[in-house]
């Protein structure tokens, strides 16, 4: 096959390594693999083994093809510690900081540290630590005594400074002096009402490049690809952007939310301005960003079967799948050993419609529950001038679109079911979750892919996500 204007477009998975060829000219899908990632061996033998079912069933030599382009999110991805001061506002805009760069928190802590967080810290083994407190000109003393609790420690990653400007130059001068690595970023929270993210996120993606790619065993995957290797969940937050906001000769599709269903994570986007529910509505809290990430590191469909069925209860899933399955008594000792099954061999492909069934009930339960954490609330509060609708966080009610992505909407089964899940619920009417937006489906698996190609080809990846993503009635 003739490879001019072949891009392959590589996601390094926690448990697939996926390749999608892609036509840059013809702006088409000509092949698409995967085989099991190797973290625990050599990550490049399970890209290896992609390459040459891709040569096999496709004909595409990759030696041959120019453009290569890869995210990854193996080996945990890009683990991060976030620490602030007041939980819900420094420490708060940390996370935010970390989430939209593509890390997963691992842990959160506000207020001064002590030994026993330090060891949590440890024991999580972070790829970087972002240690903020005190908005510019507010509070040093806590973010010292952090700093130097983080010195004294064995921790050996990176550490990122983003807090007090007054105080950062003393923080990395008492990091340094006991060998740390130090990076130093503008506050992300200079003000009370004011989020600067950005700078950190830029920092972010330097330092994983720089030492993370190397930790993880990816030094000769980039060798291969050419180009800095990014934490998929960036990619997917990037297309997700490119299509909702368009380029300069190709319109975007308006607001949207994407629910990314994975074997370890639920990650969630959204693209869309902040609006009060009502014209009367006080908005409190963190302002929100257009871009918005959050990550359910207990909602995994494979890692965290367990906390799914625990926190949804056996007789709500016990409803739906008999709901699903149109039977009264064929299923009903089948769950708790499927998750149990699952929880210990996460690779494990649906053998049975009873399976598929369960793998449906458990995504729904997933999508709705990361939905939720996502999206804001509203509440009644009564003030001196009487009660008012308060709205904390996001307001996703006049989202325009959902896009449902990840192996489950590829592989599994009625897939409309699942992101149907993410919908406004009647019964729950104070969270702000969207009402009626024109639902997508990524069948082929290809949001990854749009965010690596909208670095050079912005346009060129728009117009492939419009052909691809599958428009469906939910």
């Amino acid at each position: 096959m003739d490879t001019t204007g072949t891009c392959l477009l590589v996601d390094f998975g926690s448990t697939y390594t996926k390749v999608t060829a892609a036509d840059l000219e013809k702006e088409e899908i000509i092949g698409w693999t995967q085989a099991h990632t190797t973290v625990d061996t050599d990550i490049a033998s399970g890209l290896s083994r992609a390459l040459s079912n891709l040569s096999g069933k496709y004909e595409i030599e990759a030696d041959k093809v120019d453009v290569r382009y890869a995210c990854s999110s193996a080996a945990g991805g890009l683990k991060m510690a976030a620490i602030g001061l007041v939980p819900e506002l420094t420490l708060e805009a940390a996370r935010r900081a970390a989430l939209g760069a593509g890390a997963k928190v691992v842990c959160g802590h506000g207020f001064e540290i002590d030994q026993e967080i330090v060891g949590e810290i440890e024991k999580a083994k972070c790829d970087i630590i972002l240690l903020s407190g005190g908005t510019d000109g507010g509070n040093k003393k806590t973010i010292l005594h952090n700093a130097e609790m983080l010195a004294d420690s064995p921790i050996p990653c990176p550490i990122l400074v983003a807090g007090n400007r007054t105080a950062a130059g003393r923080v990395k001068s008492i990091l340094e002096k006991k060998g740390k690595t130090v990076y130093i970023s503008r506050n992300v929270l200079p003000k009370l009402d004011v989020l600067d993210v950005e700078p950190a996120q830029n920092i972010i993606r330097d330092i994983f490049i720089a030492h993370i790619i190397k930790a993880k065993g990816l030094e000769k995957v980039q060798e291969f690809v050419g180009k800095s290797i990014i934490p998929t969940p960036k990619a997917t937050l990037q297309a997700a952007a490119l299509l909702a906001e368009g380029t300069l000769d190709e319109p975007g599709i308006g607001s949207l939310l994407a629910v990314e269903i994975g074997g370890a994570t639920t990650n969630i986007h959204s693209v869309a301005d902040n609006i009060p529910v009502t014209l009367q509505t006080i908005i409190k809290g963190l302002p929100e960003q257009k871009l918005k990430r959050t990550v359910e590191g207990d909602l995994g469909l494979r890692y965290n079967a367990r906390t799914i069925y625990d926190l949804a209860g056996e007789a709500v899933l016990q409803s739906e799948l008999d709901s699903l399955m149109a039977t009264e008594n064929a299923v009903k000792t089948d769950i708790r050993t499927y998750v149990e099954e699952i929880s210990g061999k996460v690779e494990h492909v649906p053998l049975s419609d009873i399976e598929y069934g369960l793998d449906i009930v458990l995504a729904k339960t997933a999508a709705a529950m990361a939905v939720e954490r996502h999206a804001g609330t509203v509440r009644q509060e009564y003030t001196i001038s009487g009660e008012t609708t308060v709205q904390y966080g996001k307001n996703l009610l006049d989202i325009e679109n959902i896009i449902g992505t990840g192996g489950i909407f590829k592989h599994g089964r009625q897939p409309e079911r699942i992101l149907k899940a993410g919908l406004f619920d009647a019964k729950k009417p104070w969270s702000l979750k969207p009402k009626a937006p024109k639902a997508y489906i990524d069948s082929d698996y290809i949001m990854y892919g749009i965010g690596l190609l909208s670095q050079d080809f912005p346009s060129q990846a728009l117009r492939m996500a419009k052909k691809y993503l599958k428009r469906t009635n939910i």
